[in-house]
């Protein structure tokens, strides 16, 4: 059967099984003994027409193991993962990228702050100090044993946003080398909520916390400070204060100099004081720094903290195998999925191991099982790569270090999909696409969306940034365009009410928790349907000349666009 005719069956079969549902009880055939099938069961009978690999969930079951101890980077438990990826891509029949070696070594290095002292103030009207994770919270990511800004003049910068494509500059005019920038979290669409301005409620790159640092850093501020705000951050005080303080970072030759010394946050009532130095307030602040004629305020306060560390170097792998185009071997699809999750908790009694079933053992089972299908299928005209990054969970390291240092090079990678979290509730009637009208491969991913009896629609809290939260992020930095979409709410027996109460249920006892194992009652259905889209966008690629780019006004565009001339 044609991949044409298997998804016009399922999307009749989908669609009447819907509609049925909202109007009458499943009718029986009264000539025989034999009931007739119901269109909810033709529909679940097309579904099996889109299992990619019935493997899945025994990828996802090993993975998620006691045995491979919660997965973390630099521990048995990566070399168990790690040698059970190369074991299983050498079988199925990818190919290697280092003689029979399939590993890309990820250099890391743990940064544990082992003292922060207090952030010391002086000026007319300020506090003596604030404290360390109840009024502020700060770190280096400088790969040093200690760290000292002394009597840094601070100035609020507004949004601490650069960005030319919406002709936004709050550092114009100002040299704040050696200085403490203060900044607000998000970005001037999600203060408005004007869609003509960036791109209103849905946060941009430049709303996020981790560009205003680099941003901060290219500007030469000594110090960079975000003023936390629970709806504009999209998480509470607790989350950037009092999680752990240890920080991870990839080795480079510059061990991270060319970084701010001091990273980090203060609570709004810190800025308030702040602002009152120099005889203003916070909603006051928030309206200049949506001005057009915005200028940087100096606050009249000079800030001094100092920060020791201990410093531990890692190795770690991601792990990387392709499929040789045919025509263009040198033109190339890429799948992603971090396979590394948080290790074990020796002080639960219990339970240790954090077994990321979910988070992220069913997107590198996914990766697996994907792999598995394409090479049963024909060879393919540009080359097809899949990748399972490290260090995700540790700051989208393994993903970073890929971009850093690709494998194979990123003007020629075609598009980037990325697995991170897959339904196990079951199959969908929508399609989450992350970020949706970022690019325009989304039109292909929606095309068979359709063909499934499916609707895309965007992630339910853009501001919250999701786009910018897992490993795409960093080939999307480097221009790549990039697909990251996964199966929604609305259950197409159990509707939309249903759905959104197993995630909100995940997110309550699983997410990050020794909780997150796997489960034998899970319907991986849904996965498997998402898979499939995955697979028919990929080979639709593979097999074309088209290069997808990102859309007029987005951020990522210029990027793109500057190494069209290495691309036919």
């Amino acid at each position: 059967m044609t991949t044409l005719s298997r998804f016009t069956n399922l999307a009749a079969a989908l669609a009447a099984a819907s509609l049925l549902a909202a109007c009458s009880e499943p009718a029986t055939d009264v000539n025989t003994a034999e009931p007739a099938k119901t269109q909810t069961e033709e529909a679940q009978q097309a579904l099996k027409l889109t299992e990619v690999n019935p493997r899945l969930g025994e990828y996802i079951k090993t993975l998620s193991s006691d045995e491979f101890q919660g997965r973390a980077p630099a521990t048995k438990g990566e070399e168990l993962t790690v040698a059970y990826l190369e074991d299983n891509f050498r079988r199925i029949g990818l190919k290697p990228i280092d003689g029979d070696s399939y590993k890309q070594p990820v250099s890391l290095v743990q940064i544990d702050p082992k003292e922060v002292s207090a952030m010391t103030l002086s000026g007319d009207n300020v506090p003596a100090q604030f404290a360390y994770r109840d009024e502020m919270t700060a770190w280096t990511k400088q790969v040093t044993e200690q760290v000292e800004v002394k009597d840094s003049d601070m100035v609020f910068v507004g949004y601490g946003i650069v960005a030319p494509e919406y002709g936004w500059n709050d550092y114009e005019g100002l040299d704040v080398k050696g200085k403490t920038v203060v900044m607000f979290v998000n970005d001037p669409g999600f203060a408005t909520q004007d869609p003509k301005l960036f791109n209103g409620n849905a946060m941009t790159y430049y709303g996020r916390w981790t560009y205003k640092y680099e941003e901060a850093a290219r500007q030469g501020a000594a110090m960079a400070l975000i003023i936390h705000e629970t709806d504009a951050a999209s998480y509470g005080w607790g989350v950037v204060a009092h999680g752990s303080p240890i920080k991870f970072d990839l080795i480079n030759e510059n061990k991270n100099a060319d970084l701010a010394k001091v990273e980090g946050w203060i609570t709004t009532e810190s800025a308030e004081k702040l602002f009152a130095n120099v005889g203003t307030d916070l909603a006051t602040m928030h309206k200049k720094a949506l001005e057009k004629d915005f200028a940087p305020v100096p606050l009249n306060t000079k800030a001094s903290i100092t920060v020791k560390n201990n410093l531990r170097e890692l190795t770690s792998s991601n792990v990387v195998g392709y499929i040789e185009g045919s025509k263009y071997p040198d033109e190339y699809v890429l799948y992603m999925a971090h396979w590394d999750h948080l290790g074990m908790d020796f002080s639960n009694p219990t339970n240790k191991v954090f077994n990321g079933a979910q988070d992220n053992a069913s997107g590198t089972g996914g990766l697996l099982a994907l792999a598995e299908y394409f090479t049963q299928q024909p060879q393919p005209e540009r080359s097809v790569v899949f990748v399972a990054v490290t260090a995700e969970e540790r700051g989208l390291l393994g993903s970073a270090w890929y971009a850093a240092n690709p494998v194979f090079p990123l003007e020629k990678t075609v598009v980037g999909i990325n697995m991170d979290v897959m339904n196990v509730y079951g199959p969908m009637k929508d399609m989450v696409i992350v970020g949706l009208g970022n690019n325009n491969a989304e039109d292909i991913l929606i095309k068979y969306t359709k063909q499934q009896g499916r609707y895309a629609v965007r992630e339910h809290n853009p501001e919250a940034g999701i786009a910018y939260r897992s490993d795409h992020f960093n080939l999307s930095k480097k221009g790549v365009p990039i697909l990251y979409a996964k199966g929604g709410n609305d259950h197409f027996e159990k509707g939309a009410d249903w759905g959104k109460a197993q995630r909100a249920e995940f997110n309550k006892c699983c997410y990050h928790k020794v909780n997150d194992e796997y489960d034998d009652n899970w319907d991986l259905r849904g996965a498997q349907q998402d898979l499939f889209l995955f697979y028919q966008v990929g080979n639709e690629l593979a097999n074309s000349r088209s290069w997808p780019n990102w859309n007029e006004g987005n951020e990522f565009r210029a990027l793109r666009d500057a190494s069209a001339d290495q691309r036919n």
